[in-house]
C-alpha cells in the first residue's frame, strides 16, 4: 500500500518499455548482468545455474514493478514525494509479479531459511502476506493493533511520532522452534516491525528475517531490527 503519512520519502522517476531507463532501473540492470555472468563463471565450479536464472529474473521483475509506482509530489505536506504502491495490485499481471519477485526474494534468504510461518502486519502486510506464504507452502499469520483479535493474546509496544502503540498477535499462532518471515510493506522507522519480531520471540519463534516492498532508508530502521536479515525488495533514488 502506499507509505506512511508521516515518513519523508523522495520518488524515483522509473520507466516503461518505451522510455528511457533510469538511474536505479539502469543499476537493476548492470546488477542483473553481473550476476548471470558471476553466476555462469560459478557454474564452472559447481554451482546450480537455476540460481542464476532466479537472480535474472528477479531483477528483471523489479523493473517492471519500479515502473508500476505511481509518485505523487507535496503529499501529504509539502515537500515529500510519495510513492504509492497501490498500482502494483490493480493490474493482475503487475501483482502476480508482486508475488514472483517476493517469492524469489524469499529464496535468497536461504534454503534453511526457509519459513514455516509468514508474518503480515497490520494492516498493509495483509495485502500479500497471504499469498506470498500460500506460494511458499507456509502458514500466515496476522499482527494486529491491541484490542482487534479475539482470544488470548501476547503484546508488544512500540514507539510512534505522538505515543507508545502496541501490536498483538494470538497465541499459539506460531509455535515454539517455527521459522518465521516477518512481512510489510514499508519500513521506515522500524518501530512497528521490531514489535512484531518481538512478538515471534515471545512465542518461541525463530525469526529468519524481516522482507518488504520498500524502505526509507533515512530513517535508518534498520537499526531497530537487531541486526536480523532484512530485504527490501524494490529500490529508489533516494
Amino acid at each position: 500500500m502506499s507509505a506512511p503519512a508521516d515518513a519523508a520519502q523522495v520518488a524515483a522517476q522509473t520507466s516503461t518499455d518505451k522510455t528511457p531507463l533510469t538511474s536505479v532501473e539502469a543499476a537493476v540492470l548492470a546488477t542483473s548482468t553481473a550476476t548471470d555472468a558471476g553466476h555462469s563463471h560459478d557454474a564452472s565450479r559447481g554451482q546450480s545455474s537455476s540460481a542464476a536464472a532466479g537472480a535474472s529474473e528477479l531483477a528483471r521483475t523489479k523493473i517492471t514493478l519500479l515502473g508500476a509506482l505511481k509518485h505523487f509530489p507535496d503529499f501529504p505536506i509539502p515537500g515529500i514525494n510519495f510513492i504509492d504502491i497501490l498500482p502494483l495490485f490493480q493490474d493482475p499481471i503487475i501483482h502476480n509479479a508482486l508475488l514472483r519477485a517476493l517469492e524469489l526474494q524469499v529464496q535468497e534468504f536461504g534454503e534453511q531459511a526457509k519459513p514455516d510461518v509468514i508474518v503480515g502486519l497490520d494492516a498493509r502486510g495483509f495485502l500479500f502476506g497471504p499469498s506470498l506464504a500460500l506460494r511458499l507452502n507456509s502458514s500466515f499469520v496476522p499482527v494486529r493493533k491491541k484490542g482487534k483479535m479475539p482470544g488470548p493474546c501476547v503484546t508488544a509496544a512500540y514507539e510512534k511520532e505522538y505515543g507508545t502503540d502496541f501490536f498483538q498477535i494470538q497465541e499459539g499462532a506460531v509455535k515454539p522452534g517455527q521459522k518465521v518471515l516477518v512481512v510489510d510493506d514499508i519500513i521506515a522507522t522500524g518501530g512497528s516491525a521490531a514489535a512484531a519480531g518481538s512478538l515471534v520471540k515471545q512465542l518461541g519463534g525463530n525469526l529468519v528475517g524481516y522482507l518488504f516492498i520498500l524502505e526509507i532508508p533515512v530513517l535508518n530502521g534498520r537499526s531497530k531490527l537487531d541486526g536480523v536479515q532484512t530485504v527490501t525488495l524494490l529500490e529508489t533514488n533516494e
